[in-house]
């Protein structure tokens, strides 16, 4: 089947998001075409180009998201009132509270944010920021006003030739102004002043760009089987606009929910109250209409699918698909005898991204409590910064702590002291491999506050290590009893869990085997491409078929396009006719070929 895969950030940029899952499901599913549809994020990210493709990609497509050029539309009166209403559709959606006026509070900049919708498949509380966000119920009236005015927005765009210059323009301000002061808009957004409408604005105009492109007509996402989108947001937008324009089903993967990233990145960054909750709200609109619109949507995790749920999403669509790693890379540590055992049994082993989300200042203190008990311990933070400022500060502010907490030791006075804590990064003389780090020590140790998928403790079960996690995100259904779990932020926990097993070494081996075997179950390529293979097939056999086939006296043909006309061969001998024309006007019908390639069969 021919698949257009739609991604924002990433592949098949040398850098960025969901590269490496994605070039994985392309080359793994070497019986499909691919088309490529990326949004870049930056120049630089352009700049590097791409990663060599395989065969299997006929054809890619890109559009810079980061900039957008003038279009030169002009609107006549009549698109004028067409924009007007569509997009004060769309504002009024994004301002409008659920349970009427006010809108409810939250501590999210002080006002609820109508952000999610609740359905009867939500359970439990979202865990993380996106819980103090205010990320409330709606009635589901303004989720079909926000899909009611994106369509109508991208309706225009496409009859018009281009939608930026009317998101830029004064009208579009107007719009959010009149919706923020309407009787029942939050009431943050009844705050908002003329630079908070200004941000707002922007913010919409960048995040509704891909609304603009020519990627849905003449042959382009409309000649496709199936939209994969490789995230939400705006990597989805294009998906919800080919299903719109063409009927074209839609597929979203999440290894990393975007409302949830949003939330986190808001948190971050000085925005007036107003700007916070308006944003929230235009995000978790968004989210509800790709979840509605979706076909299917695959989580990577428990964790992911109860933020999905939470903003709408229907559970008899979600289908857990665990991210694919390549096992290969940590074989010989797995399975070797030599790689089965440590090369230090008294040596703690951190390994990922050095940010303040994994919170390295509690793994510094719980050492500390460590060293008390077993003085031999030594600590290997192995990692670079996070990209930016941010992480070269906190780097700096650990290794400060380290050598405050732990000044270096020196067994003799003739002797050269040493730290018990080093800090390193993977290529070095000390650790030339990612599998070697994880080879180095006895336990591996995660200490996050927050995060998603723990990629490094996975690449540690690979290698068979026992391991100390806090439990956030989707750790403790990653470690499913193969390893140790203790509360985020509690140093003397983590501290006790630690020395449990470095003084237990007949239990690490227990636990790293298990590790290893739960890893190889769950968490491979292999199984990640088997798993979508699948799913491609349950959505193209439920998805109408878009061409008419007839027989021999121009009837329709029941079941006359089977699923295996979706893959190369001599399957069947049919007769095709483009829906477009009915049988009484489209005279005798063409005999098509014998051999039906792939992507032509539906």
């Amino acid at each position: 089947m021919r698949i257009g895969l739609l991604t924002e950030g990433g592949y098949p940029y040398v850098s960025g998001d969901a590269r490496l899952w994605c070039d994985r499901l392309v080359r793994g599913l070497g019986q499909h075409e691919f088309d490529i549809y990326a949004l870049s994020r930056s120049q630089r990210q352009e700049d590097e180009g791409w990663i060599q493709l395989p065969p299997q990609v006929s054809r890619v497509r890109t559009a810079p998201l980061w900039t957008a050029g003038d279009d030169g539309v002009v609107y006549g009166r009549r698109a004028r009132r067409r924009f007007a209403d569509a997009y004060g559709e769309l504002a009024a959606a994004m301002c409008e509270g659920p349970g009427g006026p006010d809108g409810g509070a939250s501590a999210y900049g002080g006002s609820g944010t109508a952000g999610c919708a609740r359905t009867s498949g939500g359970s439990g509380a979202m865990r993380g920021p996106g819980a103090r966000e205010g990320a409330v119920a709606s009635d589901g009236v303004e989720a079909d006003r926000f899909g009611s005015a994106l369509y109508g927005l991208a309706e225009l765009a496409r009859d018009e030739g281009g939608l930026v210059g009317a998101l830029r323009s004064e009208g579009a301000v107007r719009a959010l102004e009149r919706a923020c002061r309407a009787p029942g808009a939050l009431r943050a957004a009844r705050t908002a002043r003329v630079p908070d409408l200004l941000a707002v604005a922007a913010h919409v105009e960048r995040a509704l760009r891909p609304l603009s492109l020519d990627w849905y007509e003449d042959d382009g996402l409309d000649s496709v089987d199936l939209c994969h989108a490789a995230a939400g947001g705006a990597a989805a937008l294009p998906g919800l606009l080919a299903r719109h324009f063409s009927g074209v089903p839609l597929l979203v993967t999440e290894y990393g929910v975007q409302l949830r990233a949003h939330y986190l990145a808001s948190a971050s960054i000085e925005e007036a109250p107003a700007v916070r909750a308006l944003l929230a709200a235009f995000h978790g609109r968004l989210a509800s209409e790709v979840y509605r619109a979706a076909a299917l949507i695959t989580p990577g995790n428990t964790h992911a699918r109860r933020w999905q749920e939470r903003c709408g999403a229907d559970r008899a669509k979600l289908r857990t698909v665990y991210p694919g790693m390549e096992a290969s890379r940590f074989a010989e540590v797995g399975e070797s005898a030599e790689g089965s055992g440590c090369a230090d049994p008294d040596t703690l082993v951190w390994v990922g991204r050095i940010e303040p989300a994994k919170d390295l200042i509690s793994l510094l203190h719980s050492f500390a409590e460590i060293r008390k008990d077993e003085p031999k311990t030594r600590l290997r933070i192995i990692g670079a910064p996070a990209d930016g400022p941010e992480g070269a500060t906190y780097l700096a502010h650990c290794k400060a702590l380290a050598a405050q907490l732990f000044p270096d030791e020196a067994e003799g006075v003739h002797a050269v002291g040493d730290n018990p804590v080093s800090f390193e990064e993977i290529g070095g003389p000390e650790v030339p491999s990612l599998a070697e780090a994880y080879a180095s020590g006895a336990v591996i140790v995660l200490s996050s506050v927050v995060e998603g998928f723990p990629i490094s403790l996975v690449e540690a079960m690979f290698c068979g290590r026992a391991t100390v996690s806090t439990d956030v995100g989707a750790v403790v259904e990653v470690i499913g009893g193969t390893g140790l779990v203790v509360p985020p932020r509690n140093p003397r926990a983590l501290a006790e869990a630690c020395v449990a097993l470095l003084r237990d070494p007949e239990r690490r081996e227990r636990l790293g085997a298990a590790s290893r075997a739960r890893a190889l179950e769950l968490f491979t390529v292999e199984q990640n491409i088997a798993a979508f293979h699948g799913i491609y097939l349950e959505i193209v056999s439920h998805s109408p078929v878009r061409r008419l086939v007839v027989d021999d006296e121009g009837e329709p043909l029941p079941f006359g396009v089977p699923a295996e006309a979706h893959v190369p061969g001599r399957w069947t001998e049919t007769r095709l006719m483009a829906t477009g024309r009915p049988r009484w006007a489209a005279g005798a019908p063409v005999r098509a070929t014998l051999s039906v390639p792939a992507g032509e069969g539906a």
